[in-house]
């Protein structure tokens, strides 16, 4: 028996094994610029906005890298579960690793990019593994919201800079 011989037969074992996976894109559109979303997505400290994680151990100001793994709280069941960053591309992608339950295995991106109309947010989440119908049917409709709450959070974010550059007072000809 040959090593190439054994490690496929394993390899052919493995694959009998059942796996789901379950993927899905989200889009929204912002009317905020690709830096002030970028500065939104990357503050793991202060996650308000998302629908699913309540808060982080992340110290504020951290700029998450490649190999950060942090610990978030989930809204839903108040239990801690570890992420990891896989992958960072500055102003422009965000990719985590979840690692919450054995038997599911959950990736989500967060991907901006700037066009003519504003700024387009991408998520997309994938689920894989035996869990991962059951944990589907209850994150379908949290994730769907992903998206469109971190455009409100930029949006708003984007307002609010407005706004108070607009209340500074400014000195002018007509000041006496």
């Amino acid at each position: 028996m040959t090593i190439r011989t054994w490690f496929s037969k394993g390899t052919q074992k493995r694959s009998s094994t059942l796996h789901w996976t379950f993927e899905r894109r989200y889009r929204a559109l912002t009317p905020a610029s690709v830096d002030l979303t970028w500065k939104k997505i990357i503050d793991l400290a202060d996650l308000s906005w998302h629908p699913l994680i309540a808060r982080t151990n992340v110290p504020y100001g951290l700029v998450p890298k490649p190999g950060l793994i942090y610990e978030a709280i989930n809204r839903l069941v108040p239990l801690p579960f570890r992420m990891f960053v896989e992958g960072v591309r500055p102003q422009q992608l965000l990719s985590i690793r979840v690692l919450g339950l054995p038997g599911l295995e959950e990736r989500v991106t967060y991907q901006i990019e700037a066009s003519v109309c504003g700024t387009y947010i991408s998520y997309c989440v994938m689920l894989r593994g035996w869990l991962a119908p059951f944990a589907w049917s209850f994150l379908k409709g949290y994730a769907a919201k992903v998206a469109d709450r971190l455009a409100d959070a930029a949006e708003a974010e984007s307002l609010s800079l407005v706004s108070k550059r607009l209340r500074s007072p400014r000195n002018t000809c007509f000041d006496f």
